[in-house]
């Protein structure tokens, strides 16, 4: 192996691994793989081992390009952001100064706020912008050492506008060096310049978007928006059902204010049911007993003023916990991940362990993804440096301790 093709970055006072954990139910710090004093060999954009620095260097040194790191650093593995909607236009502050002077959601959204007035506001900017603001955000996720962002759309709702979206996470992916993930939810809501029912609605972004989907290969994740105020019943579960027909993976907003839709999700066989702040103690063991993974969106507790999602019961009864920033203009405008994280891990107890596993390996499994979230062998370069000697100080400090540098695919992309 040529000696260009390997590189030894190191040594780190501590390198949290993850690995060797499970992938459902509660965790324990002491269950945490902690090398000290630690160096990671890549090969190109993938890992080749992750082990003592000195042992590595001996092993390796004359073959591999030294990165040397100064100081005291602890590296983790890149953080993924399982669920966000930043390919947007417009701001919905004046909704957030309306809920929090008593107005509910339902009053925004007849004065003309909510999710339609996103929905105006983007299908208004053209695409060149949509992609500049939505390269914006991810980089601003890349500075919290998020690596794999998932991204939705939604803010279209009708074919031409949903693929305008997806195009838009498309282009903006090709321009941005995290991985941007797209998901199309073009089940957020019934437009209200839709002529027509739900069902009619729905059976026509099946028949037509479904196809163009996978045509110009812009998504393979499906998503909806299951509660009173968007979509129920029969209706959804057909354009969910011929979703996955076509091959789609599924995700769903469920009992984000009303149960019912953790329940479509665990018979549909969805990868993650996201949200779940109103799950009950049947929810919360029919997610537990299946393969679909609970998705904790914080950001949007905080922006509502809301209760949490039961992350502790969720855990304590052998579900996979993942947590996502939920990035959005109206409900979580903060687009902070472990600082939302953190706060959660608070109220609802979590140790580090389960915190920083639904940051990374369990985030991975809510987008189906098995070669990132861990550091070891085979899987991809991508991790965060911290300057600190002790990795507790990453989520004590709740967010305000920012990394020194990013990595993706085998290579720094952000320094600070």
């Amino acid at each position: 192996m040529m000696k260009k093709e390997l590189k030894l970055v190191g040594p780190f006072r501590q390198i949290l691994t993850m690995s060797n954990m499970p992938i459902k139910g509660p965790i324990d710090d002491s269950q945490l793989s902690i090398i000290k004093e630690g160096g990671i060999l890549i090969a190109g954009n993938t890992i080749m081992d992750v082990a003592a620095f000195a042992q590595l260097q001996q092993q390796w040194g004359e073959q591999a390009v030294l990165i040397h790191v100064e100081g005291d650093q602890v590296v983790l593995p890149g953080f993924i952001d399982c669920h966000t909607h930043i390919a947007f236009a417009g701001s919905r502050a004046n909704d957030f100064a309306l809920r929090n002077a008593g107005s509910s959601y339902l009053e925004i959204a007849a004065a003309g706020g909510g999710i339609w007035s996103t929905v105006s506001h983007t299908r208004d900017c053209d695409a060149r912008e949509l992609v500049e603001l939505t390269i914006r955000r991810a980089h601003l996720l890349l500075k919290q050492g998020i690596t794999t962002i998932e991204v939705k759309s939604g803010y279209g709702l009708n074919v031409e506008q949903e693929l305008k979206l997806l195009r838009v996470i498309r282009e903006s992916d090709r321009q941005i060096q995290p991985d941007l993930i797209p998901t199309c939810l073009a089940a957020h809501m019934l437009p209200r310049d839709f002529n027509g029912s739900a069902k009619d609605y729905l059976h026509m972004m099946a028949e037509v978007l479904f196809p163009a989907l996978k045509s110009e290969r812009l998504s393979n994740r499906i998503d909806a928006f299951i509660e009173k105020t968007a979509f129920q019943g029969q209706d959804i579960v057909a354009y969910l059902q011929k979703a996955k027909n076509m091959g789609f993976d599924l995700t769903i907003h469920a009992d984000q204010f009303t149960t019912s839709g953790s329940q479509i999700a665990v018979e549909l066989g969805a990868i993650s049911a996201d949200h779940l702040e109103a799950s009950t103690a049947f929810e919360i063991e029919l997610i537990a007993q299946s393969d679909t993974v609970a998705v904790a969106l914080p950001a949007a507790s905080i922006g509502l003023g809301c209760g949490f999602t039961p992350a502790r019961k969720l855990l304590d009864a052998g579900a996979c916990l993942a947590i996502g920033s939920d990035w959005n203009p109206g409900s979580a405008p903060m687009g902070q991940l472990l600082t939302s994280a953190t706060i959660l891990a608070a109220a609802e107890k979590l140790t580090n362990a389960e915190l920083l596993a639904a940051l990374t390996y369990r985030g991975a499994k809510a987008l189906n993804l098995s070669d990132r979230g861990i550091l070891a062998k085979g899987m991809r370069a991508d991790f965060s440096l911290f300057k600190t000697d002790n990795y507790q100080n990453i989520t004590y400090f709740q967010g305000s301790l920012q990394p020194t540098a990013v990595w993706k695919n085998g290579t720094e992309v952000l320094s600070i």
